[in-house]
């Protein structure tokens, strides 16, 4: 296996930003391929400064490149630029580490984070060398594989990866090596592949589409079946019992250019138990698991020593509700090594768990930017979502915010959640303005940005019965937030573009139709589709219409209880009944408390695990469970989770 270094180089000085291309970042591998190893090429499907962070990425980079019989480079997508002298030169695509052509690998593994770079996923795997189509490749090529959170509707992009991994990936990656590696072996003769992919097929969080069939009647889909008797009819997500056992990415990349999040990252914990319907991330990674408090100390000293880094953020989907938050940050800040330069980021900061204590020792070094996601401006709204905060609770935060300095925050919010009337859209530009009003008595010129995204309903959540809002009305919803604020000093509205949640709906939900559509849009030069200045929707609304689908059909309509969903063969650890009822208490406007507060609802997540953790301070935030004002603390007793039998999705 050769470099193409002797042919990227001369391309370098003709392009944006060559950095991207070069690696040698402190934390880079230059593995030496042995005979009989099997090679990986971790990629991101976004250009460098994007996936460069992704923890997801790095982490199993590290476990391969630990391994005796593998080794792992990394791949980025490359800037329109770099790719038309790619393509005009002949250069294929290349790791980064070591330049090697993407088609010397044995697994081209995909990170799938965003809907959205799918499109750049077909446009990789061609940069490569090998078909787009997974039918289409023989035994000699690569293995296609992709991960990550949008895998949980594999469906849209069926026709062109070989194999879905679902969930966790620290240790079925390490199984699908071994499958692979005993394929080499083999020779990988003529026929071979349908047999290492019948071998991968078994082992559990590993779909292999071609060995499944989608069925439709008409219009409708009837289920997605397997086409043999050996192979699972429900795929299994694939989930780490306890995170103390990968302490990774021990050696965080460091890179040499500009990247999005370029500071030490570190996860505290997985999961999430409060249960907010809109949020996919929230219900599919569950259980909680949390790194031990001293395994995220020792992370945090050895990272921030070996990368010189002066900020680090502590990583999960709720941060402010790991276990002993505030002495974990007082450890970073007070640190004698650190010199009191050492800043703290958390990210996911859940306002009814921010406290005056977490305020005031994250302020002790360098001010990072606050973000508090209210998500609903009413509190009506806040119920039919289960972000279960009251008014005062996002006031209190921001008060303690400002009252130890901060000047500025950021607030997120969706539109276009389900039963949402103009007075909840226009609830959001009261609560902005109220918090700016709260600021001005701690400081001169206090601001607020609202960031407000049109609601795309996600697989796995209460909410993918939902039809979407139309492109007109969430653009009429952003309009009354432009009218409301647009007199508000301190109050800066950032809106996500309502075109581009229509595509990311159309996607999010498709079935195997969609993948003709996906492969069009690509070969008209649809790449790129989550830059603004690439995005075009025109073409995904064109193409739609050209294979006979309606936008309105994937997107605009309720779905029913029992219709048959394209993901009902993918298990994310959850009862589908549990989210019929959650579904049905949305519409209720009724909430759901955060389940460590309370007895097991019987979501399905913890069964199987024997888990018995403690997830959170004996003491629940904000005197109660989410800002409810119930009492629903356990006297310092763990909270048992997962205790109760599999049964009807009991409430």
């Amino acid at each position: 296996m050769g470099s193409l270094w002797t042919a990227l180089e001369p391309l370098l000085p003709k392009v944006q930003k060559p950095a991207r291309y070069i690696g040698l970042e402190d934390g880079s591998q230059q593995p030496n391929p042995q005979p009989g190893q099997v090679g990986w090429l971790m990629s991101y499907p976004d250009t460098y400064e994007i996936g460069l962070p992704n923890q997801g990425l790095q982490i199993l980079y590290e476990i391969v490149n630990e391994r005796e019989d593998a080794w792992a480079e990394r791949s980025y997508a490359p800037w329109t630029d770099l790719e038309e002298l790619m393509r005009r030169r002949g250069v294929p695509l290349f790791s980064v580490d070591t330049h090697r052509p993407a088609a010397d690998f044995d697994v081209i593994a995909f990170n799938l984070s965003a809907e959205l770079t799918y499109t750049n996923v077909l446009n990789c795997v061609d940069l490569a060398g090998v078909p787009v189509r997974a039918a289409d490749r023989r035994p000699e090529h690569p293995l296609v594989a992709v991960g990550g959170h949008c895998t949980y509707n594999p469906e849209p992009i069926a026709d062109f990866v070989d194999i879905v991994v679902l969930g966790d990936g620290e240790e079925v990656i390490g199984e699908i090596t071994e499958v692979v590696r005993e394929w080499k072996a083999s020779g990988r003769t003529e026929g071979s592949r349908e047999n290492v992919l019948r071998a991968l097929a078994g082992i559990s969080g590993v779909y292999v589409p071609s060995l499944y069939e989608a069925e439709f009647d008409g219009g409708s889909l009837v289920g997605v079946f397997p086409r043999f008797p050996d192979v699972p009819e429900i795929v299994e997500k694939r989930t780490i019992a306890d995170l103390a056992d990968w302490p990774y990415p021990k050696n965080q990349l460091v890179p040499l250019t500009e990247v999005v999040h370029d500071r030490l990252n570190v996860e505290v914990f997985r999961g999430c138990t409060r249960g907010c319907r809109f949020c996919q991330a929230g219900m599919i990674t569950r259980p909680v698991r949390e790194r031990p408090a001293e395994q995220v100390r020792k992370m945090v000293q050895d990272g921030l020593a070996r990368t010189g880094y002066d900020e680090v953020a502590l990583t999960s989907l709720s941060t402010a509700d790991f276990s002993g938050i505030e002495r974990v940050v007082a450890d970073t800040v007070d640190d004698p090594s650190n010199r009191g330069q050492v800043s703290v980021s958390l990210p996911s900061l859940r306002v009814d768990a921010f406290t005056v204590g977490v305020a005031a020792q994250i302020q002790k070094a360098r001010r990072t930017g606050l973000t508090f996601a209210p998500e609903a401006g009413t509190w009506r709204m806040r119920q039919i979502i289960n972000k279960l905060i009251r008014e005062e609770d996002l006031y209190g935060a921001v008060e303690s915010a400002y009252s130890q300095g901060w000047r500025r925050m950021k607030l997120y919010f969706l539109t276009g959640l389900p039963s949402e009337t103009d007075e909840d859209t226009l609830g959001i530009a009261d609560l902005a303005r109220n918090c700016v009003e709260l600021g001005r008595a701690h400081h001169k010129s206090p601001s607020v940005t609202v960031s407000v995204g049109g609601f795309v309903p996600k697989p796995f959540t209460p909410f993918q019965w939902f039809g979407q809002n139309t492109v007109p009305e969430l653009s009429r919803k952003v309009g009354l937030l432009r009218d409301a604020t647009k007199r508000d000093r301190g109050v800066n509205l950032k809106w996500h573009d309502p075109k581009a949640t229509l595509v990311e709906g159309i996607v999010s939900r498709g079935d195997r139709r969609l993948g003709p559509v996906i492969e069009d849009v690509w070969r008209r030069g649809g790449t790129f589709q989550e830059w603004s200045e690439h995005f075009d929707h025109q073409l995904w609304v064109d193409t739609m219409e050209a294979h006979g689908l309606s936008v309105d059909w994937y997107v605009h309509r309720h779905r029913t209880e029992d219709e048959v969903l394209p993901w009902d063969h993918i298990s994310a650890g959850l009862h589908r009944d549990f989210l019929w009822q959650e579904w049905q208490d949305a519409l209720a406007e009724v909430g759901l408390p955060d389940c460590r507060w309370t007895p097991c609802y019987d979501c399905g997540a913890c069964t199987g695990y024997g888990i018995e953790h403690v997830v959170a301070s004996a003491v629940p935030p904000a005197g109660g469970s989410q800002g409810t004002g119930q009492d629903l603390s356990t006297g310092g007793v763990p909270v048992r989770i997962g205790t109760k039998p599999v049964g009807a999705g009991a409430r």
